[in-house]
């Protein structure tokens, strides 16, 4: 294993804090399922992931593929592993073009890793380019390169704000009049000096809550489309110093409880009225229902506020591609499937009836079961999330996820945010130059 190699690997940890806390990851032993008919000319089908809920997708699918084409029947043998252990393991079978399965689930911030050299997925153009008019290409542009695509996508991760609607009220503001972010920093003041809450926090360990999807809606990114490392340009100067500000200028905000909004002691302090908002994906909304029940009717979703009026109002965040492997038995039914599990209209849907996802194809958005008020998310924040999806679907940005980009998480993680909003003892621009050299320097090596 090549030292770049062996970089990757231990920057690991660093990315899965940020990047694959989005509903999808598994802590689950080795686990072993099969998914098929009773016919003895069942083709068999392997597919790896580190999340144990996307079984019930491809399980469901693998069903009614059978029910739909009984001449072509299936046996899908879905294997879950932990996520470092699933993405070690097929770092290793990539290398040495040994045991690999037909159909593997990567997550986002992992894909750069088997992006390099000869890479051993097959495209899936076929499928893709006929409905690129009904998605949100930018979840799918993820997973491309020089023109092929490779990775299926699991949700949008729209990032949105989620306002505690009886604070807001409280301070008399009007959450529907909160259209730039100086609209967010003038209702913050008004949250702070009528209540016993503030605004909104600042996280110091998870990159994916604010700094990432604030710049990514100014069109900037820590690295750009050709590589080149770009965390110190003038945008994320400027949105690191509304951070700063946020803190301790207009002092609407506090640092996030535990370093990141998805920590027991966060939830702890969010259900004491700790705070009005939270900036998130919309699968953040499974974090509410599972660990702030109380809150149910009380959380209503709006855009994120614009940097400018007409600006975009939201960004992608985490993420998993899935991926037919060149190696699988038989490279044409593998695509079929994976196709048929995730790209369907039916399967679409299925991303949200079964697994609360927001589906990447829009064209589902308004359909009777999309919208089918019989849902635990709308019982719990309103019917009108997917409205707001369908008010910002043109405005998420495509993220620029490469080799070094757990490089930039770790830097922003231990140095950025530490030397900025913790002791500050350097400005955004100094810890930003400061922090783009590191990377620089290891992205030569």
């Amino acid at each position: 294993m090549n030292r770049k190699t062996l970089l990757l690997l231990t920057t690991t940890a660093f990315f899965v804090s940020a990047c694959a806390n989005d509903g999808e990851t598994g802590t689950s032993t080795d686990e072993v399922e099969t998914i098929g008919s009773d016919a003895e000319n069942a083709e068999e089908i392997t597919l790896w992931t580190f999340a144990p809920q996307h079984i019930d997708l491809y399980g469901d699918a693998a069903e009614r593929w059978n029910e739909e084409f009984p001449d072509r029947p299936i046996d899908l043998v879905a294997e879950t592993y932990p996520f470092e252990q699933m993405h070690n393991n097929l770092l290793l079978a990539v290398q040495s073009g040994t045991g690999l399965p037909d159909i593997v689930d990567i997550e986002l911030g992992q894909y750069p890793n088997f992006m390099e050299g000869i890479i051993q997925f097959e495209p899936m153009n076929e499928y893709v380019e006929p409905i690129l008019d009904k998605v949100v290409d930018s979840r799918y542009e993820l997973y491309s390169r020089d023109g092929n695509y490779y990775g299926i996508p699991t949700h949008v991760g729209a990032t949105v704000m989620y306002y505690n609607t009886e604070i807001m009220d409280e301070a008399g503001v009007d959450i529907d009049e909160i259209v730039t972010w100086d609209d967010f920093v003038e209702a913050g003041k008004q949250v702070v000096e009528n209540t016993d809450s503030t605004m909104w926090n600042v996280g110091t360990e998870d990159w994916l809550m604010d700094m990432w999807p604030m710049i990514s809606q100014r069109d900037s990114d820590a690295i750009d489309e050709n590589g080149e490392v770009i965390l110190d340009n003038e945008a994320n100067v400027e949105t690191l110093q509304f951070l700063y500000d946020a803190l301790y200028v207009d002092e609407i905000a506090e640092l996030t409880p535990g370093g990141m909004n998805q920590s027991e002691e966060f939830y702890g302090y969010f259900l004491d009225e700790g705070s009005a908002s939270i900036l998130a994906p919309l699968w953040y909304m499974g974090r509410f229902v599972d660990n702030m029940p109380d809150l149910e009717g009380k959380i209503a979703i709006r855009p994120m506020p614009a940097w400018k009026e007409g600006g975009n109002r939201s960004a992608g965040m985490g993420g998993t591609g899935t991926v037919v492997t060149k190696a699988a038995d038989n490279v044409e039914l593998s695509k079929e499937f994976l196709a048929y599990a995730k790209m369907s209209e039916e399967a679409n849907i299925n991303l949200w009836t079964i697994l609360g996802f927001d589906p990447p194809r829009f064209d589902t958005w308004e359909s009777e079961e999309v919208r089918n008020p019989d849902n635990v998310y709308y019982e719990y924040f309103g019917d009108n999330i997917f409205d707001v999806l369908l008010d910002v679907r043109d405005e998420i940005n495509t993220l620029n996820v490469t080799a070094d980009t757990p490089n930039v998480i770790n830097e922003y993680h231990t140095h950025v945010t530490f030397n900025v909003l913790r002791n500050r003892t350097e400005t955004p621009k100094e810890a930003l130059e400061r922090s783009a050299k590191v990377v620089r320097s290891l992205q030569r090596d």
